[in-house]
């Protein structure tokens, strides 16, 4: 599982660095480069004419940085709009309750809520429970009328509960006695953290998950 850090979260607007080129005084420069050049081949000796290679490509070195400088501001006001996008998502997404699909999660005590996929179309469900050696440690059928699910820590044939720790879960779906599909449980809980993966917004959870907007539900009404 991917740490969120939560300082990176809301992910205000990107500042201005304060050193960068000022784009319109360049333009003034370049300006004043062109009338320079201008000046200079009108005032030239005819019988030594100034090399106007040289002139060309000092042009054309000024005409490409200030495409650069351009393009340098347009990329700053564009990373700014993605700041201001992150803080309204993490307005919109924390605080709420979502399902994060995961081989694994961490039991800390508490009863482990969870929902199998709603888009997996299925008649009888089946959980197996791992421990951090991959030991079986509690099967059980699920009750298909149920959309919400959960695990209190049981293990198969002992009294006492499982211990803190990191559990894989597995769901094995079935419809008309044919298994369809194994697949991960979503887990319920609540975002806390708002961060970026590889330029991707990441949701951070309380029960320590991760997932991106395109993977993780909603679940809280707005």
């Amino acid at each position: 599982m991917t740490e969120v850090n939560p300082a990176a979260s809301t992910g205000g607007t990107t500042s201005s660095n304060n050193s960068a080129i000022n784009p319109s005084g360049f333009g003034e420069e370049f300006n004043s480069f062109l009338q320079l050049l201008t000046a200079q081949i009108q005032n030239q000796d005819p019988l030594s004419p100034l090399d106007s290679t040289q002139f060309v490509e000092q042009l054309a070195t000024f005409s490409s940085l200030e495409q650069q400088v351009k393009t340098n501001s347009s990329l700053d006001g564009i990373a700014s709009m993605i700041g201001d996008l992150h803080a309204i998502i993490a307005n919109d997404w924390l605080g709420q309750e979502v399902a994060v699909a995961s081989k694994h999660v961490a039991y800390e005590g508490k009863p482990v809520e969870f929902e199998v996929n709603p888009s997996l179309s299925h008649d009888q469900a089946m959980l197996t429970v791992r421990d951090s050696q991959d030991q079986v440690i509690w099967q059980e059928e699920l009750d298909p009328s149920s959309d919400r699910h959960s695990w209190d820590g049981a293990i198969a044939n002992q009294n006492s509960k499982a211990s803190s720790g990191i559990y894989q879960f597995q769901l094995d779906l079935f419809k008309d006695g044919q298994p369809i599909a194994k697949t991960d449980a979503e887990f319920i809980s609540k975002v806390t953290a708002l961060g970026t993966e590889n330029g991707k917004l990441v949701l951070g959870t309380e029960n320590y998950l991760t997932g991106d907007l395109a993977t993780t539900r909603k679940l809280s009404a707005d």
